[in-house]
């Protein structure tokens, strides 16, 4: 289980492939909130389970890979 307090406002997010993914937002429930200020994000807000994350340390390392990131992630609804 991953420690959750972990998580830090503009931590890095990145694939399992070492590709970007995005920048931490927030954690909203069982989701982080990727900052849409981010290239890698599309300028948009992605919402991402917690359950992709693989270990947290100077980044968040996903267990998925960037592409796979992006092609599941959830735009946040406005």
């Amino acid at each position: 289980m991953v420690d959750l307090s972990l998580l830090r406002e503009s931590l890095e997010v990145v694939g399992s492939d070492g590709g970007h993914v995005g920048r931490v937002d927030h954690v909203r429930g069982d989701h982080i909130e990727l900052a849409r200020l981010d290239l890698g994000s599309g300028f948009k807000h992605h919402l991402i389970p917690v359950s992709w994350i693989a270990h947290v340390d100077a980044h968040v390392h996903l267990n998925v890979t960037k592409d796979e990131a992006r092609a599941r992630w959830i735009e946040k609804p406005h």
